[in-house]
């Protein structure tokens, strides 16, 4: 049985996926058991929508169709990241991406390449289960931090089936796409979408171990 600690230590944002699908009592195990998450005041404001099968690739069909007109995706409803981000931040970020491109092969003068491979966000790197999560309109920050946690708690429970899953803060640039498509009522909003399936153990981009900074780096300990 795997332990917490180690499906935190061991979970991964996987970008390659078996040709595998995953049974339908297995989502929903996965989810009803994510719905012990903490909330406050047990509002459990989360709301998932899943696709699979034909549902999918209908799905990704509408997201193509978009995409031919909308080459730079159709906006978003809120900001990924500030603009004054400050540069402990800017680093991380920058080294997360060189990291993730090199497991390919793809390097920083290749643009084609890299358009290419963020486009593949748009396919839920082939997974056989794409998920989309919202949250009424009317919370703040809050119960957008509970709806983290919620899907934290779903992550690590799909490692422990020996699932995988990427969370894709870049579907909330296809909003209007994924609203019309999953008929969200308007007092919905879409947060991301995440790639759910059976992990690809040849793939190369699957070994990316992103670095994490040190206690001392974000911590401060009193009286101990």
């Amino acid at each position: 049985m795997t332990t917490v600690t180690q499906a935190v230590l061991e979970r991964r944002s996987t970008r390659a996926f078996l040709d595998k699908p995953v049974e339908r009592s297995t989502l929903v195990s996965l989810l009803q058991t994510a719905g012990r998450s903490p909330s406050g005041s047990n509002l459990q404001p989360w709301f998932v929508d899943a696709l699979t099968g034909d549902e999918l690739a209908a799905f990704l069909g509408e997201v193509k169709k978009s995409m031919a007109v909308n080459q730079r995706g159709e906006g978003s409803e809120y900001t990924l990241y500030p603009d004054d981000m400050a540069e402990e931040y800017r680093s991380r970020r920058f080294r997360c991406g060189e990291d993730m491109y090199a497991t390919i092969g793809v390097e920083r003068e290749n643009k084609m390449g890299r358009i290419m491979q963020f486009a593949r966000n748009f396919e839920f790197f082939d997974a056989p289960v794409g998920l989309f999560f919202s949250i009424n309109r009317s919370f703040e920050q809050p119960q957008w931090a509970h709806l983290g946690m919620f899907m934290q708690s779903f992550m690590l429970l799909a490692h422990e089936q020996g699932l995988a899953t990427c969370p894709q803060e870049a579907w909330s640039a296809m909003y209007k796409t994924v609203s019309r498509f999953l008929q969200l009522p308007e007092d919905r909003i879409l947060y991301c979408g995440m790639a759910l399936g059976y992990p690809n153990p040849e793939a190369p981009i699957n070994s990316l171990v992103t670095e994490r900074e040190s206690v001392k780096n974000f911590a401060t300990l009193r009286g101990f």
